[in-house]
């Protein structure tokens, strides 16, 4: 028998996974009006590795999981569109660091603006006890899968 999902009948893990969607999908359609059209999901990945500053290719393909083949393809990719630099390591010549450009660093506090404001949205929506609840709930699922860390580390990957 064929069921017609909805939100409400779907399993927890579906319906957060399908709400976080959403509202990251909310936030690059804000993006864009801003004039951050060229950031992709994935740059998201890279950028949250580089926040605290410079690394080398290795250092990078290291924290993102992928091998260094990968991570210099993305880095490229990204420097062509104005979202890395490359620079000299002090003292080492031959190694190269990634770092933001001002761009990406704009992306960045623009994409924490819009989270912010989509947050405020949602609980004039719903209300703030239950936005806050259902935030309590969600990190406390990551703490249970032993997730959280993940997050402060600066190294959440998709399930492989």
């Amino acid at each position: 028998m064929v069921v017609n999902p909805s939100a409400e009948t779907l399993d927890l893990s579906l319906v957060a996974l399908f709400a976080g969607w959403a509202m990251t999908e909310e936030v690059r359609r804000r993006l864009t009006d801003d004039g951050f059209g060229d950031l992709r999901f994935n740059d998201g990945v890279v950028i949250q590795h580089l926040l605290r500053g410079p690394l080398s290719i290795t250092a990078l393909a290291e924290r993102m999981g992928v091998t260094q083949q990968a991570a210099s393809k993305t880095a490229a990719d990204m420097e062509r569109r104005g979202l890395l630099t490359r620079e000299p390591a002090p003292g080492d010549a031959r190694t190269r660091l990634l770092g933001l450009t001002p761009h990406a660093t704009a992306s960045v506090e623009a994409a924490r603006a819009h989270r912010a404001v989509l947050d405020a949205e949602l609980a004039e929506r719903f209300g703030a006890d239950r936005i806050a609840e259902t935030r309590a709930v969600l990190a406390a699922v990551l703490a249970h899968f032993d997730h959280d860390d993940a997050i402060r580390r600066r190294r959440v990957r998709p399930p492989v």
